[in-house]
């Protein structure tokens, strides 16, 4: 099953689009330091998270498959030195490997088809440097009966999906959330192995 992300910008049926960041990043980064270095933000969107993250110290690239989703985020003024990207997560280009010290997951896990989800964990695992971080929130349960996106995960099945590539260094349920998610949703802070 694969959805058509265009289409469902051009035509407004945009459910995850919310206008604004997500609370539990906002969260997050009143009560920890910004994230420095490059960061990549995977289906951005509107560039919500992007902004949010985006600071003198550090260079944020917003990644998203649907052009007409960069070109809303385009239209958006500039915070720091953010920029914006279109492409394939499963399809990295060489200059977007072992490039990033962060990566910001908000809405791609869940959006994607579950088949997806080892490739994304390794699509990621690519984009970041050895020692990289992956901060993320995940939507456990979504109230769709399974009928997504988005989909939901558990808890377990992120350890198994993750734990190959990655070190669980923290893992939490944000008090913020976007109306209808409170108590469904789990943050974790995940770091690449050095292998």
């Amino acid at each position: 099953m694969s959805t058509d992300w265009e289409s469902r910008y051009q035509t407004g049926d945009m459910p995850w689009e919310k206008g604004i960041p997500s609370p539990g990043l906002v969260e997050y980064l009143k009560s920890h330091p910004p994230l420095t270095g490059s960061v990549l933000v995977p289906g951005c969107g509107f560039g919500h998270d992007v902004r949010a993250i985006s600071r003198p110290e550090n260079e944020v690239t917003g990644f998203d498959i649907a052009p007409s989703a960069l070109r809303g985020a385009q239209t958006f003024p500039a915070v720091a030195n953010e920029h914006y990207r279109s492409g394939d997560l499963f399809e990295l280009s060489s200059d977007l490997r072992n490039r990033f010290d962060w990566v910001w997951e908000h809405t791609c896990f869940c959006a994607i088809d579950p088949s997806m989800r080892t490739r994304y964990v390794e699509a990621v695992a690519a984009a970041l440097k050895p020692g990289g971080h992956l901060l993320a929130i995940f939507y456990l349960n979504p109230d769709n009966d399974g009928e997504g996106p988005p989909f939901g995960v558990t808890p377990v099945e992120l350890d198994a999906f993750f734990g190959t590539d990655f070190d669980c260094l923290n893992k939490w349920q944000p008090e913020a959330a976007y109306p209808g998610r409170e108590g469904r949703e789990q943050m974790r802070l995940m770091r690449k192995k050095v292998r």
